[in-house]
């Protein structure tokens, strides 16, 4: 069935309650662990009817966010999806005190039970308004942004749509699309400080009310980081300072040299090479028609995956006014459905894309077996092995989309995982210390990240714009806003996918085979046990950064990135 036809009804709450509570009753009153599985399997499928609805409902606003009927079903499941989660917390408590739990860790995995145990830390009934509220805010944030309408070229465009000027050979035009963009931030300085001053008040409130110390206990939790914390997170960022800044530094001097430009500002830092950064050769329709011949070449299992997202009308890639920004992939459980949604703006980006989101995807579709909702997605920082992996997998095949600029393409490529840790990390040190000192002003918050880029990122140059050089680049990245503490996840897997980028080059079908099983797994297993199913080293070792960082050193220093 094709996306377009999947149908959509609003839950009715009161009904859904009332059947929810009826089968946990027989959940909690099952005399044999059989009778109880059965309930178990009834619940879930009620569950997943519900997040079926809330998933489709959300992809259909995030392709119209002016769509007047999606607007309304947003609101509605911004206010209802917390009570939604108090009645998974009546079902989570059946499994934490069930007299067959062992038997439900048998069947579903150790990871399922600490899922629902982390859950009911994370949950109260009590907070209930707080979600609400915190719900709201997040969908004002996407609203904010999806909102913007900047003339440019005489041409109404988004934020997406100036992607591809800031990646002009022209560096007058790269200058003048960057001050547009950030130009809108700045605008609108009040309005983001304000929504991101009540998202933190109001998990400082909600991590309070649950008796934490402050939000950044509650994030791991909420996160189900269940077996790391906070102080390995710490360790793996000293190494990141230690190994990756001092070479991703290098890239960057590098890339002044082949700009032959003194020093790289802003303006530059996107913009790789004179003969301008690689890019597809040819239009949506090119890029969708390769990628079915890459991933038929690749494996079967891609193949029918691929062929599955095509004749469903499961992607929705190009770019269009009043579309939300970014890029996902999702899961509709009633129809064993991923959907990708991004926005095409004839960049490398696009590629990007159409292999990292469809490493989600895949990973999903191999893991339809499982009914369960909490572990169909494995925790995020497993979940972005997947995606990021895939876009190293799928390199033997980029002369499809990139021609002449291949090489050009995977030196950038390359060295753009490398760059991008120490950002990572600073997205993530910066939520440490804003959640744990609640109180900053937004002009603290603003010097706070500034800080930490000197820190992880001594070549930045905001040059001529004093709305970035005070601090203001993180307006952007919606995960600080939404998604809080999720982005140390990009880091951790970054590491991991490095690592089957080597796998890959030295033993493809060895490489392959390790992908595919920690794709069948879904979100069974915790992001450590995935890294050993995959024979990954973990991130939080010492030495791994380092023996990692090595081989990729090596490769970039062979290239002369000059003749590029």
């Amino acid at each position: 069935m094709k996306f377009s036809d999947f149908k959509y009804e609003r839950p009715i709450y009161e009904s859904n309650k009332k059947e929810f509570n009826n089968i946990v009753k027989k959940i909690n009153e099952s005399n044999t662990y059989k009778e109880q599985k059965e309930n178990i399997d009834k619940l879930n499928k009620l569950r997943n009817s519900i997040e079926t609805m809330s998933t489709i409902a959300s992809i259909r606003h995030s392709i119209n966010t002016e769509d007047e009927f999606y607007e309304k079903e947003r609101a509605y499941w911004d206010e209802y999806s917390p009570l939604y989660e108090e009645l998974n917390s009546l079902f989570y408590k059946s499994i934490i005190n069930s007299k067959f739990k062992k038997d439900i860790e048998n069947d579903f995995g150790r990871q399922f039970i600490s899922i629902a145990e982390y859950s009911l830390k994370g949950f109260s009934s009590e907070i209930i308004n707080d979600l609400q509220e915190e719900n709201k805010l997040c969908s004002q944030y996407t609203k904010l942004l999806a909102s913007a309408k900047i003339i440019f070229e005489g041409k109404d465009k988004n934020l997406s749509g100036l992607g591809k000027y800031m990646l002009s050979k022209d560096r007058d035009m790269r200058i003048k699309a960057s001050k547009a963009y950030y130009g809108y931030f700045e605008e609108n300085e009040n309005k983001f400080d304000e929504v991101f001053d009540k998202l933190v008040k109001i998990r400082d409130n909600i991590a309070k009310k649950l008796n934490f110390n402050n939000f950044v206990e509650l994030g791991y939790i909420r996160m189900m980081r269940t077996d790391y914390n906070a102080q390995m997170v710490k360790n793996f960022r000293k190494q990141v300072l230690e190994y990756i800044v001092p070479v991703a530094s290098d890239l960057y001097k590098r890339q002044a040299d082949r700009l032959n430009i003194e020093k790289l500002t802003y303006v530059d830092e996107n913009f790789e090479f004179l003969s301008g950064n690689a890019t597809p050769k040819g239009s949506s329709e090119y890029i969708i028609e390769n990628g079915k011949k890459m991933y038929s070449e690749l494996s079967k299992e891609t193949g029918e995956f691929f062929d599955f997202m095509l004749e469903n009308e499961l992607m929705d890639l190009v770019t269009k006014k009043s579309k939300a920004a970014g890029g996902y992939c999702t899961y509709i459980p009633d129809y064993k459905a991923p959907f990708i949604f991004s926005n095409f703006n004839q960049t490398a980006d696009d590629i990007d894309v159409l292999t990292h989101e469809a490493g989600h995807a895949f990973q999903l579709y191999m893991s339809t077996w499982i009914e369960m909702p909490e572990i169909n997605f494995p925790t995020y920082e497993s979940c972005e092995i997947h995606s990021m992996s895939m876009e190293f997998i799928t390199w033997p095949w980029m002369e499809l989309f990139f021609k002449e600029d291949t090489r050009k393409y995977k030196f950038t490529h390359l060295s753009s995982a490398i760059k991008f840790i120490p950002y990572g990390i600073v997205v993530d040190e910066f939520q440490h210390y804003i959640y744990e000192n609640p109180n900053m002003t937004k002009e603290e918050r603003k010097r706070t990240w500034r800080t930490l880029e000197k820190k992880y990122l001594p070549h930045k140059d905001y040059e001529g714009c004093e709305f970035l050089e005070n601090g203001g680049w993180w307006f952007k990245q919606g995960h600080i806003f939404k998604n809080p503490f999720y982005y140390i996840d990009y880091t951790l897997a970054q590491i991991c996918s490095l690592q089957f980028w080597k796998k890959m080059r030295e033993d493809k079908d060895k490489g392959w085979q390790d992908y595919i099983d920690i794709c069948k797994v879904g979100g069974t297993k915790s992001f450590l046990e995935i890294v050993d199913i995959g024979n990954l080293k973990s991130p939080f070792e010492d030495g791994c950064v380092e023996s990692v960082i090595f081989s990729i050193k090596k490769w970039l220093e062979k290239v002369d990135d000059n003749k590029l």
